[in-house]
């Protein structure tokens, strides 16, 4: 009985000792960068945000929206909120207008590094985005490069926003965990 008692303890620290490995094994990675929304250009800021598929139902929040519209993008992901601000990235993929009553998207893009410590790897987002609400919380899939099998999510923020034109800038607060 002793001797099964003393395996039973060995087994439940051997257990303890593995869970804390692989623990002190994963880090985290916080990434915070501005993507670039531009809907409708300025001077010296080319679209990045182009409609493919017009919807059919105005939303009553905004008639000038509808239900089903369909963007694909192509925005720049700075260091800094400003226009000129070093560009470290592209936020390429696309987003629909996914509900008939509320600003919602669903939301489907990779965030590409082009420069800096990151650059050649990605980060992938699916999500829905509530873009009225001050902040929203996007899953990360994946990625790859350097952040091959990564997990986490994404905090994202309207840092600005242009109600004429539809052009915003987002603060992005990404949190990455790999093994």
């Amino acid at each position: 009985m002793a001797n099964s008692k003393r395996n039973g303890t060995l087994h439940l620290q051997l257990a303890l000792l593995i869970s804390m490995a692989l623990a002190a094994a994963s880090t985290t990675t916080h990434l915070r960068f501005y993507m670039h929304d531009v809907v409708t250009a300025f001077p010296g800021s080319p679209v990045t945000a182009v409609p493919v598929a017009n919807g059919t139902t105005p939303l009553p929040i905004d008639p000038t929206i509808r239900f089903g519209d369909i963007y694909v993008i192509d925005d720049p992901l700075t260091e800094g909120p400003g226009a000129a601000s070093p560009v470290i990235g592209r936020a390429q993929g696309f987003y629909i207008f996914a509900s008939q009553t509320q600003l919602v998207l669903q939301l489907s893009v990779n965030m590409v590094f082009t420069a800096g410590r990151h650059n050649g790897s990605y980060i992938v987002v699916q999500a829905r985005d509530a873009i009225l609400d001050k902040v929203r919380e996007l899953p990360v899939i994946g990625g790859a490069g350097g952040f091959r099998g990564v997990t986490g999510y994404g905090l994202l923020r309207t840092h600005s926003v242009n109600t004429t034109t539809k052009n915003a800038v987002l603060k992005i607060d990404m949190y990455l965990k790999s093994v």
